[in-house]
């Protein structure tokens, strides 16, 4: 019984840490419609999965600099002009290179992203990644924030069936 109650009713530091983590959040991902929200948290899943080489550890700025790239390259499809920007710093140019096959794979699944859908989230995740550092120091803190954002709704999610990864 108790234990029921300290899940249902966490203490007030995570409490407080949750309130926190959400105020940091919402200016990133306010104004995003659900399909966005779906596809914002879909490249945050592969964020945090990402592993960026031997001797090197992804920061804030190479996802930043990554959504930028790839959101540059898709803003500029979409005008009718294929350019491909790219990342300047390795792990950045990694992630981005990850970013785009995961928009292929889900094209190639039948589900439908519009460029200018997909560059729009990756431009939230751009300003979340530059704009974290105010609120929180480090070099990481963007993803630190992330992770404990994903864990958690990882936590308290009931597992979805696979389809429901890809948007329609």
């Amino acid at each position: 019984m108790y234990l029921t109650t300290a899940r249902e009713h966490p203490a007030a530091v995570v409490r407080r840490q949750q309130e926190h983590d959400v105020a940091i959040l919402l200016p990133t991902i306010q104004g995003l419609t659900e399909r966005q929200y779906q596809l914002f948290f879909l490249f945050q899943t592969l964020i945090s999965r990402h592993t960026p080489g031997e001797f090197s550890r992804l920061v804030d700025d190479d996802v930043a600099e990554a959504a930028a790239s790839v959101a540059s390259t898709l803003e500029t499809a979409a005008r009718g002009v294929i350019y491909e920007h790219a990342a300047q710093s390795l792990p950045a140019q990694r992630l981005a290179a990850e970013m785009k096959t995961m928009l292929a794979e889900m094209r190639q699944q039948g589900a439908t992203v519009y460029d200018r859908e997909a560059a729009i989230v990756l431009r939230a995740i751009e300003r979340g990644a530059r704009d974290t550092r105010k609120a929180e120091p480090g070099d990481a803190s963007y993803l630190v924030l992330m992770a404990r954002l994903l864990q958690r709704s990882r936590s308290t999610a009931q597992p979805a069936p696979a389809s429901s990864l890809i948007i329609p």
